[in-house]
């Protein structure tokens, strides 16, 4: 009897948002799901590709996939045009093409809001906000390129546009914070008495919308943000989240234009001196972090329903889930102070 399951391949299978993907599908009745990613993993479903080449079937004939949920992409706010040209650009027309000689049903893309960003505070933003021709970065201008692809694409496509996914399991946003906080690099970015505002997304509601734009039927030719629907002053949330991880709070506050000041000159440091990393701030993260931007998840709701998870629950279990892994770190050190003790105990009694 022929296997009448959805096949679904999932690009970035082994980052923060495709492997939440990957999990989900697997779960899901129905679906027979494989994935792809850079890094090597112990997993026979995930494949090991650089999708900036042309890919082959990377399972076989055997597996043709239904749908690609295109979720794969260089993500960092710093890099070469030629590096975002190349992981952002280049791996979707790679995919697309793959999805053509595979007669792919559906392409999802996991696109992303800075498409629409400009640098002033934006408020109630749409689909059909103008995104371009000015970017406020590689990142968003290659995403918005790789969404010109997708919408050339002959067969059913979503643009996907998630904005600022945190949750358990995140490796961009919520560590890059932590990061600079435990570098002493964290200033209060803007004016404290009136926050900025902006748009999360978790990564459960993300999941539950990607997973619905994948299988739904009738889904084709569509663009759609994806958040929360619920704004939150941006620095006094990472404030909250710091005092409840016991972390200290940023005392120090640097207004927006000042900031960006600083931002231009350590990014002109680091592309003149070749420096090895990221600066320690960029213009990108001042926007992110000074400017409102926020979103109307009409569009959203009509198609996927209400978030899967409300922003109070969705911060509770982020630290929740960084205190865990905390304390998971820590273990390995404490159990190892604790045998110290006994050790020297043992030693004394058998002398």
């Amino acid at each position: 009897m022929p296997d009448e399951r959805t096949r679904v391949l999932v690009t970035g299978a082994t980052g923060f948002v495709g492997g939440a993907l990957l999990r989900a599908f697997r779960v899901h009745p129905g679906v027979d799901v494989r994935g792809v990613g850079r890094r090597r993993v112990e997993d026979p479903d995930v494949a090991s590709l650089d999708l900036a080449r042309p890919v082959a079937l990377p399972f076989g004939d055997a597996f043709r996939p239904d749908v690609i949920v295109h979720a794969a992409a260089r993500t960092s706010q710093w890099g070469t045009r030629a590096q975002f040209r190349a992981q952002n650009v280049d791996a979707t027309a790679n995919v697309l093409d793959l999805a053509r000689r595979c007669g792919t049903r559906r392409v999802v893309y996991v696109s992303s809001t800075s498409v629409l960003y400009r640098p002033a505070d934006q408020f109630g933003l749409t689909e059909s906000s103008p995104a371009g021709p000015r970017f406020l970065n590689e990142y968003a201008r290659t995403k918005h390129a790789g969404e010109e692809l997708v919408r050339r694409h002959p067969g059913e496509w979503v643009v996907a546009r998630p904005r600022a996914v945190f949750g358990p399991g995140d490796t961009t946003l919520l560590p890059r914070i932590l990061e600079a906080v435990r570098g002493g690099r964290l200033p209060f970015l803007g004016d404290p008495r009136h926050p900025a505002m902006g748009d999360l997304v978790y990564i459960d509601t993300l999941v539950a919308q990607l997973v619905e734009a994948a299988l739904r039927p009738g889904l084709a030719g569509l663009t759609v943000n994806l958040t929360n629907g619920e704004p939150v002053p941006i620095m006094p949330t990472i404030a909250r989240l710091l005092h409840e991880l016991g972390l200290p709070v940023p005392r120090r506050t640097i207004r927006r234009a000042p900031a960006l000041a600083i931002a231009t000159a350590a990014e002109t440091a680091w592309r003149v001196g070749r420096l090895p990393g990221e600066p320690p701030l960029t213009r990108y993260a001042v926007w992110l972090l000074a400017s409102s931007k926020t979103f109307d998840d009409t569009r959203a709701r009509g198609l996927f329903g209400p978030p899967a998870v409300g922003m109070d629950e969705a911060l509770d279990r982020t630290v929740a889930a960084a205190r865990a892994e905390a304390e998971a770190r820590a273990a390995p050190a404490a159990r190892a102070a604790r045998a110290i003790p006994g050790a020297r105990a043992a030693r004394e009694a058998a002398r």
